[in-house]
Order: structure tokens, then sequence, then C-alpha cells
């Protein structure tokens, strides 16, 4: 894939945490034709460019039901809304995750049970699982975080134990894989959001959920499209959320390249792990068996202010997924005193930094060397 000239003087580097528009530019061209040729069919909602993804992707994770959905939000929200759970059933998620996750869980009228993760990987910890389980837990919401898949062995054992579903938040693990399985056929179904910053992303918003459930995905298509499963026929109250024509064709264009990029990620990846070497940085853990998407690469720092301006002042972008953990926003006041220390910790020393398929050798060889000199 080819990359924009770079600033041959590195002493004056500007690089960006993220540039949608360079990122894209490779597929203009196609994306455009795909774009002129939906328009020209006259056919904007749940036609042949959602069916061609929903059939691809649903290959690709090796399941046998895609359902391409508005968001991601959309797609969690439709997971467990069309899982017969009694109101207020209890619903186990980690204590450290993006919003989106907790607010699928309350918008669908289940009750949110927070769950502390591991320190070393920032998933949820399975050791701490049974011990929130109660007999109004109806389900385990785990959350593929950056792109790593959570420890599923050890989480389906124990909702086979107790007779629970377990769903994947897989917004972040685009080809990721857990024992030769990928991300979102690991579990009883799993929510993917294809926001324009995700591995595979659309250019506004979109989702899918993936399942083997044949009755799951039967309820989830009805109720995308306000419940309706035949034209006029209501069988539930369902929602306005359906994956468009437009966004599916960008999609089918983007589709055939996400495992090269997924590679491109993971060779940046394995070299920050293995050239960055400064004490005051802690790295994520080690990808060993080469599993993970590398959505974000994610490290932990003390002064996170003061390490952000340092690479700012040597033009290097940077984010913060996620700054406030979801427990201490005002969206959920209600849990505002009470402490989640592992979550919290996480949240407050964060610092992602660049990793894009257009970074070229010149600007990794810099990040690295401006991060061992902080």
């Amino acid at each position: 894939m080819k990359t924009k000239n770079k600033i041959s003087d590195p002493k004056i580097q500007n690089i960006p945490f993220l540039d949608l528009k360079l990122i894209n530019r490779p597929y203009e061209k196609d994306i455009n034709y795909a774009l002129k040729n939906t328009v020209a069919s006259g056919w904007f909602v749940l036609g042949e460019e959602v069916k061609k993804f929903e059939k691809s992707f649903a290959e690709f994770c090796g399941v046998r039901h895609c359902i391409g959905v508005a968001n991601g939000l959309d797609a969690l929200v439709l997971l467990l809304n069309s899982s017969n759970f009694p109101p207020n059933s209890e619903v186990i998620v980690p204590s450290n995750t993006y919003i989106a996750t907790i607010l699928a869980i309350t918008l669908a009228g289940l009750k949110p049970i927070l769950v502390e993760p591991d320190l070393g990987t920032y998933l949820i910890d399975p050791t701490k699982i049974e011990e929130k389980i109660t007999r109004n837990t109806k389900a385990i919401l785990v959350v593929h975080l950056y792109g790593k898949c959570c420890e599923m062995e050890l989480v389906l054992r124990i909702a086979q134990r107790f007779n629970i579903k377990v769903f994947e938040d897989a917004a972040q693990s685009h080809g990721a894989t857990y024992q030769g399985n990928k991300a979102g056929n690991l579990a009883d179904g799993a929510g993917f959001s294809f926001y324009p910053t995700k591995n595979l992303g659309a250019m506004g918003d979109a989702g899918a959920i993936t399942t083997n459930d044949d009755a799951l995905a039967e309820t989830i298509r009805a109720k995308r499209n306000y419940g309706s499963g035949e034209k006029y026929v209501f069988d539930y109250q369902g929602l306005n959320s359906r994956l468009d024509e437009l966004q599916a064709s960008i999609l089918n264009v983007k589709f055939a390249n996400l495992e090269f990029e997924n590679f491109l990620r993971k060779k940046i990846a394995n070299r920050y792990l293995s050239e960055i070497s400064n004490p005051k940085i802690i790295l994520p853990p080690a990808d060993t068996s080469n599993q993970d998407a590398w959505h974000l690469f994610v490290v932990r720092v003390d002064n996170r202010y003061k390490f952000r301006k340092y690479l700012t002042e040597n033009g290097i972008g940077s984010d913060i997924h996620y700054p406030i953990a979801p427990h201490k926003q005002l969206a959920y006041r209600e849990w505002n005193n009470i402490t989640y220390s592992i979550a919290e910790k996480i949240h407050e020393e964060v610092v992602s930094i660049p990793l894009n398929v257009v970074l070229s050798e010149e600007e990794v060889n810099y990040i690295i060397d401006k991060i061992n000199k902080y």
C-alpha cells in the first residue's frame, strides 16, 4: 500500500495519531465506483450490498449469520433485548470499557454488574466473575478491548456451569482470534462497530451482529427493521437500525484488505513491544500467539499529562482510550462513589500511541526513539 511522502528531517516530524483521509486514500477510486453503482441502483436500504457484506463477514468470522445494523451500540442492544431476558436481569461486564458497552445493557432494560479487569491484560478477569453471579444473572458481556480477545475458555466454562449466555463486544477486534476461532465466533453472539476509526471502518456509523443461533438471528433481523420480518407486519417492538447500502458498499471495498492491514498493524506493534525499553512506560501484553488485531497500542505511564505533552512537543500525536471510567461518568452518577480501583488506575494512566497502516518505517523509528528518550 502506498503511503504519503514523509518529512526527511526527524527533528520536524509531525505524526498524527490517526489520519483517516490518508488511510482511506488508497480506496478512493474503488469507493467512488461502488458508491456510483449503488446510487444508480436506486436501492438504498437492505439491498444487495448489505447482503454481500453480511455473507462475506459471516464467512470471515466463521459463523452462520451476520446481521448488518446502524452502529455498534445498536448491535449490542439488539443482542441483549432479543435474548428474552426478564426486565432488570443482571449482565456481567468489565468495569473498564467504552461507555457504549454499559449503555447497551441499560438501554436493553437490564442491570450492569461491573467486574474488575486483569491489570496485566486490561480484559475482564475471569477469576472475579463467579463471585458476582446471582440468581438474576443472565449473561456475561465480555469486551475484546484494544483488539485482544478475552480468556474465553475460562469465561465459557463459568457460563456453562451457571447456564448463562455469553456475548462479545467485538467493536475493536475485527480479525482477532482466540484458539483458532475469530472474534464474533467465540460465544452466543457478538456486536461489531465499523466506526471510521476501526480496523474495518466505514465512512459513517455502521455495525453488525454475528451469531450461530438461528432463532436469535431471525429475531434480530426483524427487530433491526422496526420489528418486522414481513412488510407492514410487526411481531416485535423493534428499532430502526439497518446498515445502509452506501456504507455497506464502502465496507465491501475495504473488507478485502482487512487481513493485510491487520498484518501491518501487527508488524508495527511487534516493533513497539521489542524496541521500546523505557522503564517509565508500561507496554501492553505481548501477542505471543499472533492473535491480536491491534486496534490500538495502549501504554501506561504515571504522569500522563507530562508524557502526552512531551509527545506533542516532539510532533507525535496521541489519544486516551478512555480518560474516565464508566462508573465515574455523570451518566451513571449512582455509581460515582463506588471504587473500582483497577479500572480507575487503567483509565488514569493509559495513553494510545500511533498505530495504523500508513505509518512509515521512518516514523516508527522516530516514535520508538522519542519514547525511549522520555
